[in-house]
């Protein structure tokens, strides 16, 4: 059993076996653990679902980041013999895969989705997200991460799509999904609706114009679209502004720029009197902000002067332009007619769709929206309020705790949420005309159907990802045993995205909640602080790392020093560190499985190995609270230090004279403590570094499990 020990340890041979005999075990599915007698049948349920990577591609630094702190928890729930269920999956991503297929396409063939046909892209698309997939899910296995792969769920397949279409079927007979003409984010460049959180906000230089409409118009005012003001229906001042209180309710009538436009001055509390003039043009059909101000004092909505192709529908010299080609003309014109007051140099934040890169053009689309202000009927509370509640009533803990305040921030400002978008890829929405008919949920019987053309916004499928991968709508016994899930850990940057869609859909579905715990962890940067990109080249992927260091020290690195909620930095060299740790773990087992063959390990301890033995009780209990309270960068930092500095270099150190000694007594003490050290040290070490401690613990005299996955967490008052 020793002649292993007599080589270096070799992560790159050992880690890909380890893992292939825990998939052979079964070990992953609480159902095989129960069956195996390694978990009680009647033992409390522990449950994490994997926030589903998408399908683009490979997974990065940041995902084996949080792969890591979830495979550490459920590790070690699993040894603390709860019914421990990981479940593994990814996602569909659909705008982000459609984009990333499409300019594939276009640059290898030169054609556009549209020349392809919808068939066919769908085709090219799902080959790609197989292949992706299929690279994932080496990546998961070469880390670590004990999924149970037997539940393994697709936000796009057959499951998820009854359980998308139930409860859109409930939202809309809630009257809580519509279908009206409101202001949407548009990505001219993808041809489709994004979402507030896909868009990526750009500082860069623009000019701000101050500007007159006409001669005769009594008031200036300041902007950075000056082609906007064609489809200006109102000028907005602040009520307490005295500049300006004796024009507020008067009309004027002009031509700008060969269009003919019809202004109302009004008094609103959200103009800010110190931005430019304090007076701010309003285009409510091109703007959020402009379309409530509209809204509050009844001004139309309905002068669309850009199309979804980011060009001007407006007659005259403009028709046709692009916004930005507009723009210059806008400006000649004013200077021409000498109503161009200013132009200033100032820095802003462009609007741009994170996948494509194009510039967002606030456009009025009929779309669909889930209502958020609405009273859920029998709820008495709006989903705004069942989004807030659990989180502050301490249903759902946030950790860090200081994210709860910008979680609702966000919530209390929210508007509608539209759902629909312009792409194929994705799951089609489940609505169906014929004439006047509409047919909601399931396709309808009879000739004449035509299905909706859009697709669903990703987050509303992966909104009900902890119950529809658990066989929601169906009553079926994992959903009642494990939901609602106990954690869900992710970065903090999709708080937003996905965590706040969660808790609306499961809140509205359910009428609980979809976790107990957030664990939000931070952004994984370069040695230099630098968030990790393609264009900077400092990407680092898990799987070479791995294969270089070894995935133990790739998790221990990413683990040591990483507060929650907090950014840290990664480096070959962090990771390198901790490759001499696996191998200082390995000579420490070689040193004291040589030096205990054939030891009577219930031999008595002396008074000086009892207290080094009730040293180390200590440090079990603060691993085990620090766990417990996800101080998981202490827990990984002390074991470390233990291991090392306490049984490295002071207890062997101290034993090798002792091992040597004539003292029979004393010897056969060392030794029972040494394996007895060993084996604890392996145990709670395994959650953390799993490969390295299950190929050692296959040697211990002391195995009580097939495995030490499922092996006994170390009681500490055992211990003594």
């Amino acid at each position: 059993m020793l002649e292993k020990f007599l080589k270096p340890y070799d992560s790159t041979t050992t880690e890909s076996r380890v893992y292939g005999t825990w998939e052979e075990s079964g070990l992953f599915n609480p159902d095989e653990c129960v069956k195996q007698g390694a978990t009680a049948a009647d033992a409390p349920a522990y449950s994490i679902v994997l926030p589903p990577p998408n399908v683009t591609g490979r997974l990065h630094m940041g995902h084996a980041l949080a792969i890591s702190i979830e495979d550490i928890l459920v590790r070690y729930k699993r040894m603390r013999g709860f019914r421990t269920l990981w479940i593994p999956g990814t996602d569909h991503a659909a705008i982000a895969t459609q984009s990333v297929v499409e300019k594939q396409i276009k640059k290898d063939e030169n054609v556009s989705r549209h020349d392809l046909g919808r068939e066919e892209l769908l085709k090219r698309i799902e080959t790609f997200a197989t292949e992706s997939h299929d690279t994932i899910l080496t990546q998961l296995k070469t880390m670590g991460a004990s999924l149970d792969w037997s539940r393994e769920a697709f936000t796009l397949d057959a499951a998820r799509n009854r359980a998308v279409n139930t409860v859109f079927k409930r939202m809309y007979d809630a009257g809580l999904i519509y279908r009206g003409l409101r202001i949407v984010n548009w990505d001219p460049k993808g041809q489709t609706t994004i979402s507030d959180d896909e868009i990526v906000y750009e500082e860069r230089m623009a000019k701000l114009y101050t500007f007159r409409y006409s001669k005769d118009f009594p008031i200036a005012v300041a902007t950075t679209r000056p082609e906007t003001k064609v489809g200006d229906v109102g000028v907005a001042v602040h009520p307490d502004d005295a500049r300006y209180k004796e024009y507020v309710g008067k009309e004027y009538d002009a031509v700008f720029c060969d269009v003919p436009i019809h202004i109302k001055i009004v008094a609103d509390k959200e103009v800010d009197p110190a931005f430019g003039t304090g007076a701010v043009g309003l285009t409510p059909a091109h703007s959020s902000t402009d379309w409530d101000i509209a809204d509050r004092h009844r001004l139309s909505h309905e002068v669309i002067i850009i199309n979804e192709y980011a060009k001007m529908t407006v007659a005259g010299r403009l028709e046709g332009k692009k916004t930005t080609e507009a723009r210059d003309m806008v400006v000649a014109w004013l200077a021409e007619e000498g109503l161009l007051e200013k132009e200033e140099d100032i820095s802003q934040n462009v609007a741009t769709a994170e996948r494509t890169g194009g510039i967002v053009e606030p456009l009025p689309k009929l779309q669909w929206f889930v209502e958020v202000n609405k009273e859920v009927p029998g709820r008495g509370k709006t989903l705004k309020e069942l989004m807030l509640e659990p989180v502050r009533s301490g249903a759902i803990k946030i950790i860090p705790e200081h994210f709860e305040k910008t979680y609702f921030h966000w919530i209390e400002n929210l508007r509608d949420w539209c759902i629909s978008r312009q792409i194929w890829y994705g799951h089609r929405i489940p609505v169906w005309y014929r004439g006047e008919e509409i047919a909601v949920g399931e396709a309808p019987t009879g000739e004449g159907w035509t299905q909706d053309e859009d697709t669903l916004d990703t987050w509303f499928s992966s909104g009900i990802w902890t119950f529809s991968t658990l066989g929601w709508p169906e009553e079926t016994n994992d959903f009642k045993t494990y939901h609602p899930t106990d954690l869900l850990e992710t970065g903090y940057d999709i708080l937003f995205f996905w965590i706040a869609r969660m808790i609306l859909m499961t809140q509205f579905t359910l009428d609980t909640i979809p976790f107990k715990t957030v664990y939000l962890h931070g952004l994984v940067r370069d040695a230099q602080g630098r968030k990790m990109s393609k264009s900077l080249g400092n990407n680092l992927d898990p799987l070479d790392v791995a294969g270089k260091f070894g995935a133990d020290a790739a998790r221990m690195a990413l683990v040591v020093g990483n507060t929650p909620g907090t950014d840290m930095r990664i480096s070959e060299d962090k990771v390198k560190g901790y490759k001499h740790f696996s191998n200082k773990l390995w000579n420490i087992a070689r040193f004291i499985l040589e030096n205990t063959q054939g030891a009577d390990l219930t031999a008595p301890l002396v008074e000086s190995d009892r207290t080094i033995l009730s040293a180390f009780n200590t440090l079990v209990r603060e691993v085990t609270a620090d766990i417990e309270e996800y101080r998981i960068y202490l827990a990984a930092e002390k074991m470390y230090h233990y291991a090392w500095h306490e049984l490295a270099d002071r207890i062997l150190e101290e034993s090798k004279p002792i091992l040597a000694a004539p003292d029979a007594h004393a010897r056969a003490s060392r030794q029972a403590l040494l394996i007895t050290l060993l084996d604890r040290t392996l145990r709670i070490l395994h959650p953390f570094m799993p490969f390295i401690t299950e190929e050692i613990w296959q040697s211990m005299p002391t195995k009580d499990a097939s495995f030490l996955m499922v092996a006994k967490w170390p009681v500490p008052d055992a211990l003594e």
